[in-house]
């Protein structure tokens, strides 16, 4: 590892091999870098305030690639040999060239769970079931099958716990990218994939678990305060979201380190 002045390493960081950290690279508590890994050096000139930050407990895999600008989240994951040029979500499992998101981190400790695949299970029948994390609820619905067409149908206030007063459609997102990421202070949401699939990652700070949605009698609630993210989203996908609110910019959270601690702050009162 070389270091040179202006790079800024945190407690409890790990760099194999010769890395060079460059001027505006900042590693955070607990980041660690694998044998090969190699950050982008900044332009002549360049405003060492906009290099890499690397965030805590960040894992890069041997031979990566971290371009200038990029921000690793807290826990992200990069696998060996993945080409990092866009910022990655906390807790993202990425790779590939570009990289791209193929999972999430499935506990809140930051530790690597490359091999762990924790999937919510829907009920068969229509039912609601609790999925274990603050308050969020997996539902089936009544499918009915016949001649002249389909019919799945859901009742508001009896199944689905609120009252909308707004509804939105997520469409034709490229599968490579990642909707979502906030959480709301007051707003509840409730989400169907009508046409297509997509997953849905849910996060109460303790625990995190992926959605599957892949059909129309299926949907997820998410209550106040809880990070969400929708992402490997397939070509057709239609994503159905009923919220509690009408839109208001102050209810969202859209940076994780604020619902961390926002999140704590409610806890703890």
């Amino acid at each position: 590892m070389v270091a040179y002045a202006g790079a800024d390493i945190g407690e409890r960081c790990r760099v194999r091999g010769y890395t060079q950290l460059w001027p505006g690279v900042r590693l955070e508590a607990g980041a660690e870098l694998g044998p090969g890994v190699t950050l982008e050096a900044p332009a002549d000139g360049a405003d060492i305030g906009a290099g890499i930050l690397i965030g805590p407990d960040v894992r890069v895999g041997a031979g990566a690639l971290i371009c200038q600008g990029v921000r690793l989240g807290q826990g992200a994951v990069v696998t060996a040999g993945t080409v990092v040029a866009q910022n990655v979500p906390p807790y993202a499992i990425v790779s590939g060239s570009p990289a791209r998101i193929t999972d999430y981190v499935q506990n809140a400790s930051g530790a690597p769970a490359m091999d762990w695949h924790q999937r919510a299970t829907f009920p068969q029948q229509p039912s609601v079931v609790p999925l274990g994390l603050a308050g969020v609820t997996l539902h089936r619905f009544k499918f009915l099958q016949d001649p002249r067409g389909d019919l799945s149908v859901g009742e508001f206030e009896r199944e689905i716990p609120f009252l909308p007063k707004r509804y939105f459609l997520v469409m034709n997102v490229p599968s490579d990218k990642t909707r979502g990421e906030h959480a709301h202070r007051e707003c509840h949401q409730f989400l169907v994939c009508v046409k297509g699939s997509c997953a849905v990652v849910v996060d109460d700070l303790t625990e995190r678990c992926e959605v599957q949605l892949d059909s129309p009698d299926m949907g997820v609630y998410l209550p106040p305060m809880t990070w969400g993210i929708q992402y490997k989203y397939s070509p057709d996908a239609v994503l159905l979201v009923f919220a509690s609110h009408h839109y208001e910019a102050a209810d969202y959270i859209r940076d994780y380190d604020a619902f961390v601690a926002e999140k704590k702050s409610l806890e703890q009162a």
